[in-house]
This record gives C-alpha cells, structure tokens and sequence, in this order.
C-alpha cells in the first residue's frame, strides 16, 4: 500500500457575504459545503466553489492564504471565503 486512500475526499466550507470598506461585513451571508478528491487542484477547488455559489463567469482576484482561499468578485461588494472543514 503506497499510504494514499484512494476515494477520501475533503470538504470545503465556502461563505459569500457583502463587504462595508473592503472588509466582510456579514450583514447577510451565503454558505454551502463541498465534497472534494484529496488533492484537488487549486485550480479545480475554486472553480468548484465560484460554481456552488453562483459566480461562474464572474472574474475575481483570488488569495492564496495556505489552506484557505479568498475570492473578490471584481465590481462587486462581496468576497467570498473558501476554508478546509476541520
């Protein structure tokens, strides 16, 4: 056995809220939950996680901040977080 499993998945807590000031302001929030392989791409988790929450086809500057992610849809007062569940 080569120590990976195969079929394990990791799931993803994603939140969209609105901002106030460039920071989240959470007057209203969105939250949905992702089931992901192990391993996924950066690439594919964000795709995944714009698609769950309604912004496919939205440009937005992502941050990498290790384990997490942070998504700004550009002209638009929100930001959208991406966080492994524990």
């Amino acid at each position: 056995m080569n120590g990976t499993v195969s079929g394990a998945t990791l799931q993803w807590d994603l939140e969209l809220t609105d901002t106030f000031g460039g920071e989240a302001n959470y007057s209203w929030v969105r939250r949905e939950t992702l089931q992901l392989p192990a391993g996924a791409s950066r690439l594919r988790i964000v795709r995944a996680a714009k698609a769950a929450l309604g912004l496919t086809g939205t440009p937005c500057r992502t941050y990498d901040h290790g384990d997490s992610f942070e998504l700004r849809p550009y002209g638009s007062c929100t930001v959208a977080f991406i966080t492994p569940t524990a």
